[in-house]
């Protein structure tokens, strides 16, 4: 009951600090870390252990699911090169920065230990950069960038960390033996989400109630990830595959009812999960800094500040290296600029911050027990993966926000251009479906409704193409709720939901674009609904 009573005590003041965060400017994990290294040293709390098997499907696969559900596959083939360099090369520099510094400072630590404690560091969490860079509107770009290289960097950095326990397992190290097996895991993972993700689109189809389909997402999205795990394969990519297939034709089959609240649910549940991973971690640590002495703290900050400072060093490096050296490439060839400007690559470079993943990966190391042989340096890795985790959200996250402002990297207008451009075609759509619809008084009323809507909307895309970009003006939705000729209205509606996915499927919006106007139309929707209820008979 203590333990109940003590991580509901947690969530609330995480949900405090997640308001203190946003009035600061700061990513909402700096804050909550911090807690967590508060618990650590408060006398008195309970020891709390987590099942290792358990850390990485709880923590990571519905965090990893939402953030694959929303990415948008135009924008990342459009910037696949620094995605791909920021999920590969970064993460193998850091991988290797890593070990070879904790190796120097602990001649004893076995090589494969080492490499997992820098797999366990490697992969940033974008969503602590994000939170703070959508309020300051930097180019989308650059958004694209941060949040792909975070769908894809976990799977390469726990592929590692994969290898590396087996390594440690087997008393071996790694070596190019394991490129076949990777191969096979990375081909087995794509064909295996892309085949859950059509057997889970049947099922939900058939669902009609909101609990019921909320429950069906979370168990899909857990049976995903354990299945991938039992067949060897990788619950991440597999996972990013899952989701990302999905996305396509699940906006185009759930209903509005089903999506809004689902979303608000997946909203939450990942916000918990955060707070939670730092509670547990907490709660571990606890147990190991109640056997340090001076000596062994002095050790292992020590070691804790150096694996922290590589980590950071070597992202910039990475990113620095292949921005300049694009950029000098493009000059040889005179060809057309597509790569990160200086100031740009310095952002992407400083938003390294570690989060989620890192605190997972650290949770799943084996402790030692059902006859498993503990991990070695366990106790030295977890409390180095947390002070990198706390290091780089206090340092970097703090200081995001005065960079970027000092970077002046302007919003480039690119999804408001998008937005005003789906509201007119959607509309237009809609306009012509309730022309086909027979001609009542009321009918005549609510297409010219639609006809001033779109009107209306058409002005605001020509004004934004005029504006400079970065100029946010119009309304939230040129939708409003209609009251009359239900049917009509319906088709027109469908109409236009079925313009907006033609609009993303041929590449003309992004799914930050789509997003936003299926928001609109949803809310429409349900406004609609809700008249009509009204308006029913009992």
């Amino acid at each position: 009951m203590l333990v109940f009573e003590i991580v509901i005590g947690l969530l609330l003041g995480g949900a405090g600090l997640a308001a203190l965060s946003r009035r600061l400017g700061t990513p909402y994990p700096a804050l909550v870390a911090l807690a967590g290294a508060v618990l650590a040293l408060v006398p008195g709390s309970p020891e709390l252990v987590l099942d290792p098997e358990l850390a990485l499907t709880l923590f990571v696969a519905p965090v990893l699911l939402d953030a694959a559900f929303d990415a948008s596959p135009r924008d990342l083939r459009a910037n696949w090169r620094p995605v791909a360099g920021l999920a590969l090369g970064a993460v193998v520099l850091t991988v290797i920065a890593v070990a070879v510094a904790v190796r120097a400072m602990v001649p004893g630590m076995p090589w494969a230990a080492a490499i997992a404690l820098g797999a366990i560091v490697a992969p940033p969490d974008a969503a602590a950069a994000t939170a703070v860079l959508k309020q300051l509107k930097p180019p989308h770009r650059l958004l694209v960038i941060l949040e792909g290289e975070s769908l894809f960097n976990d799977a390469s950095a726990l592929l590692i960390y994969r290898l590396a326990l087996g390594a440690v397992a087997a008393g071996g190290v790694l070596g190019w033996s394991a490129v076949p097996m990777l191969l096979v895991v990375m081909v087995g993972s794509v064909a295996l989400g892309v085949g859950l993700s059509w057997v889970s689109l049947r099922i939900n189809f058939l669902v009609e109630d909101v609990a019921t389909a909320v429950i069906t997402q979370f168990g899909s999205t857990f049976a995903v990830w354990i299945l991938a795990e039992r067949l060897h394969l990788s619950g991440i990519l597999t996972t990013v595959v899952y989701a990302m297939s999905i996305s396509r034709t699940a906006s185009i089959l759930t209903p509005a009812r089903i999506r809004i609240p689902s979303y608000a649910v997946w909203e939450v549940a990942t916000f918990v999960l955060n707070v939670l991973a730092f509670v547990l971690v907490g709660f571990q640590l606890k147990t190991i800094v109640a056997r340090f002495d001076r000596e062994t703290w002095l050790e292992y900050g020590a070691i804790a500040a150096v694996v922290t400072g590589a980590a950071i060093l070597a992202r910039f490096a990475w990113v620095m290296g292949a921005g300049a050296f694009t950029r000098w490439r493009q000059r040889k060839s005179k060809s057309t600029p597509v790569t990160l400007s200086p100031g740009a690559a310095v952002l992407v470079g400083w938003c390294g911050m570690r989060g989620i993943v890192t605190l997972a990966a650290a949770l799943a190391l084996p402790t030692g027990h059902d006859g498993v042989a503990a991990f070695p340096y366990r106790d030295l890795i977890l409390f180095t993966s947390f002070s990198v985790v706390l290091g780089t959200l206090v340092v970097q996250g703090m200081t995001l926000r005065p960079l970027m402002t000092r970077l002046r990297l302007d919003d480039d207008g690119e999804v408001d251009h998008e937005v005003r451009l789906a509201r007119v075609e959607t509309l237009r759509a809609g306009l012509e479906a309730s022309r086909e619809s027979p001609g009542t008084e009321m009918s005549a009323l609510v297409r010219r409704r639609y006809e001033l809507q779109l009107r209306r909307a058409r002005q605001l895309l020509e004004e934004h193409a005029l504006t400079s970009p970065g100029t946010h003006a119009g309304p939230s939705s040129p939708w409003g709720p209609p009251t009359a000729d239900a049917d009509m209205v319906r088709t027109a509606m469908a109409a236009g939901r079925k313009r907006l996915a033609d609009l993303r499927a041929d590449g003309t919006i992004g799914d930050a674009a789509f997003q936003q106007v299926e928001q609109e139309l949803d809310w429409s929707e349900l406004d609609l609904q809700q008249i009509l209820r009204a308006e029913s008979p009992e």
